[in-house]
């Protein structure tokens, strides 16, 4: 009988193994039965991983919500004049919510979890992007949990794989060159920090991440300090990117990737962030010095200053030509100056690379293997990147390019949301169609646009809870806003901005709220700072 990938784990490091870790505490049954290597054991301790506590969790088998109870519970956003759009955003969360699954006895899961509406299996990005959306329904049911998965099934060497079987077994090898990636785990669990202040989760989680973060360091890096990964690894799997001679999806092809690269940077930052307020920077000095090396690097060899642009850098130091939508993760991971910013963020304006009839292509159409109906990463409309690109253009500055993308982004996904009465896993850049081969009721990551897109993009209401600050950034003339709003623990919000005339009109608000926080209110020409008291405001 085979016993779970994550019991043989822990068992083998009580059986005096070639290291020594701090004790793991098993049920008597666990230690009771045996188990038969299947191969040598050659893991190395990472000291991170005793500390990990979904481990050895008991699985937290939470029963499924019902769609009819969530309409209750969920936020209600209105917009007048676009019924559609808020008949799409319920349907986006009745599709979800049909998507909940509760673990598999024995597979080693401790939640229950949002399915990534693929093939039974979760992926390590798709679950990320999914919580950035799901984080909204949290008063409904716990859906930030779906990452305690990943948490539970760490090796004892820190390794997480990037996709794991619902039996709880690990899809790869970790030392295949496609086991795991892109580590983007942290920016999900930072946004909903943000938005709920649950600093008891990320006392939990800090030691996970930080042990995958260092697995990575130590096993996806060049002698330089530089990443790979691989197509599969990237999550993009057959964007053009490796020589000839290496297989697309499989291999590493001896070049450094600029989204892990990236991604990693990105990743650094935030666990720095936890780790000085959790007052556990000593721990993580090494962290601190790779934000050095991995700013220097990608900004003196990754970055060409004639095009504008970043690339991957081949075995021989020469940078790649295809441009693609990877390097946006760079918004996010401050690494670029202004200057360079702007030449970075001119190409989501260009018709000739990646503004398109909609955006934003996967790959840029001026290069030999884009097609106009995706063909997956080989120009598709993808939901999680074109959220990655308009909270990147939020966070630097560049709020009339993240609206643009938002409206179009939405209005693509709301066409063919009235043309199949549902939503697909990638859209064809150049037609409101789904992307050849896609996938349908793909919330999943699709959930994005008409969820969260909506909110955060084209509503433009972010919230901060360590700031205790709402920023909403009004570019709508219509009347909108959202009902039943979470923030925080208790907190409790309705928006509402009334029809205006222009762009440049000042905004009449009202705001009932059970918290107090401050309002940063931006439009057309136009911003101030309020205050939210307790009860009904109208600004």
């Amino acid at each position: 009988m085979r016993t779970n990938r994550r019991n043989f784990l822990k068992k083998s490091a009580l059986a005096g193994s070639a290291m020594s870790l701090a004790p793991i505490v098993l049920k008597a049954e666990e230690r009771k039965s045996e188990y038969k290597l299947p191969y040598k054991n050659t893991y190395v301790k990472n000291s991170f991983v005793a500390e990990n506590e979904f481990r050895r969790m008991d699985p937290d088998l939470i029963e499924p919500p019902s769609f009819e109870n969530g309409k209750k519970v969920l936020p209600s956003p209105f917009w007048k004049g676009h019924d559609d759009a808020i008949d799409m955003y319920w349907k986006a969360w009745e599709i979800g919510i049909g998507h909940v699954r509760k673990p598999e006895p024995g597979s080693g899961f401790v939640s229950s979890y949002l399915d990534t509406a693929y093939n039974g299996n979760i992926f390590m990005w798709d679950s990320a992007f999914i919580t950035m959306f799901a984080r909204y329904g949290s008063r409904l049911f716990p859906f930030q949990q779906t990452l305690n998965n990943f948490y539970s099934l760490q090796h004892l060497d820190g390794f997480i794989c990037r996709e794991i079987m619902a039996s709880g077994d690990d899809a790869f090898h970790r030392y295949d060159p496609v086991s795991t990636g892109p580590n983007i785990i942290p920016w999900s669990e930072l946004e909903y920090y943000n938005h709920f202040g649950d600093w008891d989760r990320v006392n939990m989680i800090f030691p996970a991440l930080a042990a995958f973060s260092r697995w990575l360091r130590l096993n996806r890096t060049w002698r330089d300090g530089s990443y790979w990964t691989s197509g599969w690894g990237t999550g993009m799997d057959n964007m053009p990117r490796v020589p000839k001679e290496y297989n697309l999806i499989y291999s590493h092809g001896h070049m450094v990737w600029l989204d892990a690269c990236l991604q990693q940077l990105m990743v650094d930052k935030i666990l720095l962030k936890f780790g000085f307020v959790l007052e556990r920077w000593q721990e993580i000095e090494d962290i601190e010095d790779e934000i050095g090396l991995l700013s220097s690097y990608i900004r003196e060899h990754l970055w060409d200053e004639k095009s504008g642009f970043l690339y991957d850098s081949f075995a021989d130091g020469s940078l790649s030509i295809t441009k693609g939508v990877g390097a946006y993760w760079a918004l996010l991971a401050d690494v670029l100056d202004k200057s360079q910013l702007d030449k970075l963020v001119n190409h989501l304006n260009d018709t000739n690379t990646f503004n398109r009839k909609f955006p934003v292509p996967s790959l840029s159409a001026d290069h030999e293997k884009y097609q106009t109906d995706g063909r997956y990463w080989q120009g598709g409309i993808w939901a999680p990147t074109n959220f990655m690109i308009i909270k990147g253009l939020q966070k630097n500055g560049y709020d009339k390019q993240a609206f643009n993308i938002a409206r179009r982004h939405h209005d693509q996904i709301l066409q063919v949301f009235r043309d199949t009465g549902t939503f697909w896993e990638y859209y064809a850049p150049e037609s409101a169609n789904p992307g050849l081969l896609a996938r349908p009721d793909f919330v999943g990551w699709t959930g994005l646009p008409p969820i969260a897109v909506l909110f955060e993009g084209v509503f433009g209401i972010n919230v901060n809870l360590p700031e205790k600050s709402v920023n909403w950034k009004i570019n709508l003339l219509e009347e909108h806003g959202i009902e039943r709003y979470p923030m925080g623990k208790e907190g409790l919000l309705s928006f509402k901005c009334f029809t205006r005339n222009s762009p440049s009109e000042k905004p009449v608000l009202e705001i009932e709220s059970n918290i107090e926080l401050k309002l940063n209110l931006f439009w057309d020409g136009g911003g101030e700072q309020l205050i939210i008291q307790k009860g009904k405001n109208k600004f």
